[in-house]
């Protein structure tokens, strides 16, 4: 129990009060004070009742209640709380020249001056002060460490936060900085983003709390599904990961619509509540750090370098072996700030995360989609350098990829399949190599919305449902019925019907337009049971960009050549 101003008025009553003093005590309740002849019109109860409420509590915990009087008689009151530990002799609440009672009172008084955390306030709380709130976890499931942990607040008991904890001081992170680096997250709130909430300063470390707590990961996802998936019936599972879809192009738009980018799209950084509640976390310098516990970069950071945009990986400086984690960090995600375009190699990376869960819905994700990836990248014998399952690196076997999920989806009779092969168009656009052939993040959110109730019957995905509450129960949410559904997708493309303008290699007579991105409707053949037969590849662009993306390959070899060196 926090004993904050509420809970202190509700219990400190007449009958509260008679029950612990004994009984001369509780007669001299309506007497006034020694010093009231004058001074005071209160008797000892109203005294008490109306100044002294958090005295009387703190000297019925030390076992003490009738030292309420000699306090009174002090003319003492609440508002002169807290008192110095060389103070609290003032209010003789023992005989014994020990100091233990004062000790024990200094201590104690603190439960009954809290300072409560609110939405958005920060707070450099003493160290003896007590921090209204309670650990439920100390261990965050989806990062590593002892620095994150899962606590409630006194004034939001009902909601579960994700606290991080910084050490503080000259050789760790100045008080500045940690002040800074708050400044520089508060404002960057959305519901499907891991949100700033509250902050203090206690006892040498800086904390953090966010809202809402990562449960899970795409990462996660992609080897074990959590039991607040699988306990879903098959059909809610397929509705929850479609509107998921929804939502995370939703909250991309937030982020690109205040001109920045989120600048981390990968698994990891896509994250989950054990109610399914979708959100990105890792779009700041501090979430990839602190969050994760990383202080200095790693070697090659393999899930970055896989779901990074092409243009992202090759703008790493030739002139230093420098990683694509270190450079992540130091990255400016504001848009005017970077050499290219981030909110192209977000709708890049936001695709490839599409794709891998348009593939959970086909039980294909992760490791299998990895190895249909690297298929012709794999290394002979054992040492040799480490197969490339990147995106940008494997566009032809990404390209075979869509086509076999698309013509899976072509043979189910369940309506939420008929959205597939629209959906995979829409990812097409987001995967083009180069980033002017990239569709907008609001073409994909309007597309895909447009999908997901046409062509899959979901009549209202999260983000689209009046107050947005996020309410999945084990039947899902209802669909639309087939004649609601009647002629609805007729206006929607199918995957393995037609192709894109945007990377499909039409020239439009213009042949400076053909992308080098996927494009299903050039491919004609797709993965053989024998592994001899390749898939087609697609059409070719133009001389002049065909000889710009080799020129870029040629750099990511020379880049790949460091990782493996390292």
């Amino acid at each position: 129990m926090w004993w904050n101003s509420e809970a202190i008025e509700n219990m400190v009553t007449r009958q509260f009060v008679s029950n612990r003093l004994n009984s001369q005590a509780v007669n001299r309740l309506d007497q006034r004070p020694d010093f009231g002849d004058d001074l005071t019109d209160s008797t000892y109860w109203e005294w008490i009742d109306e100044k002294a409420r958090k005295l009387f509590l703190i000297l019925a915990d030390l076992g003490i209640p009738n030292r309420i009087f000699d306090v009174i008689d002090n003319s003492l009151e609440d508002e002169d709380l807290p008192f110095a530990l060389d103070e609290v002799w003032r209010l003789r609440l023992s005989s014994s020249r020990s100091g233990r009672v004062d000790k024990k009172f200094y201590y104690r008084q603190f439960h009954y001056l809290l300072r409560e955390l609110e939405n958005g306030t920060h707070i450099d709380y003493e160290d003896h002060e007590v921090v209204p709130l309670e650990v439920v976890s100390k261990k965050s499931p989806v990062t590593q460490g002892q620095h994150v942990d899962q606590v409630t607040v006194a004034t939001q008991p009902e909601m579960l936060f994700c606290r991080c904890r910084i050490r503080l001081g000259e050789e760790h992170t100045s008080e500045g900085e940690f002040m800074d680096d708050i400044e520089s997250i508060k404002d960057i709130r959305n519901e499907h983003i891991m949100s700033y909430w509250a902050s203090y300063t206690h006892k040498g470390y800086g904390y953090v709390l966010f809202t809402p707590p990562p449960e899970f990961s795409l990462k996660t996802l992609l080897t074990t599904m959590p039991g607040c998936l699988k306990k879903l019936e098959k059909q809610a599972q397929r509705q929850v990961v479609l509107s998921w879809i929804y939502c995370l192009a939703e909250t991309v738009c937030f982020f690109h619509g205040r001109g920045r980018a989120h600048g981390n799209i990968r698994p990891s950084t896509v994250t989950f509540s054990k109610d399914n509640f979708v959100f990105l976390t890792g779009f700041t310098p501090f979430h990839i750090t602190h969050l994760s516990g990383t202080t200095e970069s790693p070697p090659f950071d393999r899930e970055a370098y896989d779901y990074a945009a092409p243009e992202k990986v090759f703008a790493l400086p030739s002139s230093s072996p420098g990683t694509l984690h270190h450079w992540l960090d130091n990255g400016d995600n504001d848009v005017h700030a970077s050499p290219f375009n981030p909110q192209a190699a977000d709708v890049y990376s936001l695709g490839c995360v599409i794709l891998e869960l348009v593939s959970f819905l086909f039980k294909k994700q992760g490791r299998p989609f990895a190895a249909h990836r690297s298929a012709k990248h794999r290394a002979a014998g054992r040492g040799g350098p480490f197969s490339d399952a990147s995106f940008h690196e494997n566009v032809i076997q990404i390209e075979s990829w869509m086509a076999e999920l698309s013509q899976e989806a072509s043979k189910k009779d369940e309506p939420l399949f008929k959205g597939i092969s629209p959906l995979l168009h829409v990812v097409e656009g987001m995967l083009a190599f180069f980033p002017h052939e990239r569709i907008t993040i609001y073409e994909v959110r309007d597309k895909i919305r447009q999908i997901l109730v046409e062509s899959c019957g979901i009549v209202e995905p999260h983000c689209l449902r009046p107050g947005l509450q996020w309410d999945v129960g084990l039947a899902g949410p209802r669909m639309r019925s087939d004649s609601e559904m009647s002629g609805a997708s007729s206006g929607i493309r199918s995957f393995s019907t037609a192709t894109t303008k945007r990377g499909s290699g039409s020239t439009d007579g213009d042949p400076k337009r053909m992308s080098a991105g996927t494009s299903i409707g050039s491919c004609t053949s797709s993965r053989g049971s024998d592994g001899g037969k390749e898939a087609a590849r697609p059409r070719t662009a133009s001389r002049v960009n065909h000889d710009s993306r080799t020129a870029a390959q040629l750099k990511m070899i020379a880049l790949a050549q460091v990782c493996r060196a390292v």
